[in-house]
């Protein structure tokens, strides 16, 4: 089935259940008013929203006009939004980028920072951004929301509480990640806000496409209206989402909703680093991987980062060409109000 939550006069929206193909949807406020409460229930509500699922394909359930401008994050918030990285060709670019090297740990290690969840933006919010100097940067990725996991749990174990697939724009501010990491004590004010797709579904949407831990297919980013990237989620993903979800719960239990990321998606072209899509490649799903291979190849970097005006678009289709999760788009903005230094 696939989820959405509509905006209203509440921080948390309001639950519905959408049609397959993104056109329709059904209240379902009498079963869960919100996403978390479904999630905190999800043995006893999963069935009951899965029956309205499908009640909305056969037309035996009213339905309104799903539009996707009308969602906010199928989470508007979440207990926890914990973001690994499971491309290790992409942690390898970046921190090319920043001349550092990196240690043979990461191939076995998965990295992961803990990020603001507090409030995501909607998949059609702007970037609001004070100056575009801090290096506004896009990285598409997906994500999962999971119920209940226990401290110390296997991969195993991690890869059944899977609830919800989603896609993700996790915004960067390259300008301000090296200063943030020389103190030895991570992100934070290098990590803004990040954008969920209009939808999450649950796993058996993505039938052969889901193995259980990964999703096999491409992640479309584009950079006002031109193809960026197509670069498979499936493929070079060195730590699966039971990986990352037990790495996650190494020492801590995970509460239901908490969001794990699965980092830039990235690809290998021959074993090296990835083409753009106007050479044939399939490109990125980030700014900072094309200026890192630029630098190698002309000794410095070309294509700028997000500018003010600037529009991302990110989204994942079927095998038939239908959206998935529907469509992230957000248009960089500069921000008016407060102080910014």
């Amino acid at each position: 089935m696939k989820l959405a939550t509509l905006k209203n006069s509440t921080r948390d929206g309001r639950l519905v259940v959408v049609s397959r193909d993104l056109t329709r949807f059904c209240e379902v406020g009498h079963v869960a008013r919100t996403l978390q409460a479904a999630l905190d229930d999800w043995e006893h509500v999963a069935p009951r929203l899965a029956q309205i699922a499908q009640g909305v394909e056969t037309g035996a359930q009213p339905t309104g006009r799903f539009h996707e401008h009308d969602a906010t994050s199928p989470l508007p918030r979440a207990y926890q939004w914990a973001d690994g990285s499971a491309y290790v060709n992409h942690v390898e670019l970046v921190r090319k980028a920043r001349e550092a090297e990196m240690p043979a740990s990461f191939w076995v290690d998965p990295l992961m920072y803990q990020g603001g969840s507090d409030g995501f933006l909607a998949p059609r919010d702007p970037i609001v951004m004070a100056d575009e100097a801090y290096g506004i940067d896009m990285e598409g990725e997906v994500a999962v929301v999971v119920g209940d996991v226990p401290m110390g749990s296997s991969p195993q174990v991690a890869r059944a509480a899977i609830r919800l697939v989603m896609l993700v724009n996790d915004v960067s501010l390259r300008g301000l990640i090296p200063g943030e990491l020389a103190k030895g004590f991570g992100f934070f004010q290098s990590k803004p806000a990040s954008a969920f797709s209009p939808v999450a579904v649950t796993p058996d949407e993505l039938g052969d496409d889901w193995d259980g831990g990964k999703v096999h297919r491409p992640l479309l980013v584009s950079l006002n209206g031109k193809a960026f990237g197509k670069a498979n989620a499936g493929i070079d993903m060195t730590f699966d989402f039971g990986q990352l979800i037990a790495h996650a719960a190494k020492t801590r239990n995970l509460v239901a909703g908490t969001v794990i990321g699965s980092g830039t998606v990235s690809n290998k072209l021959d074993g090296g680093a990835g083409r753009p899509v106007e050479d044939g490649g399939d490109g990125y799903s980030c700014i900072a991987e094309i200026r890192m291979i630029e630098t190698i190849q002309t000794g410095s970097p070309r294509t700028p980062f997000l500018k003010f005006g600037d529009i991302v678009r990110i989204e994942m289709k079927d095998r038939a060409g239908q959206s998935i999760f529907g469509a992230i788009e957000q248009t960089v903005e500069k921000y008016a109000g407060g102080e910014t230094r």
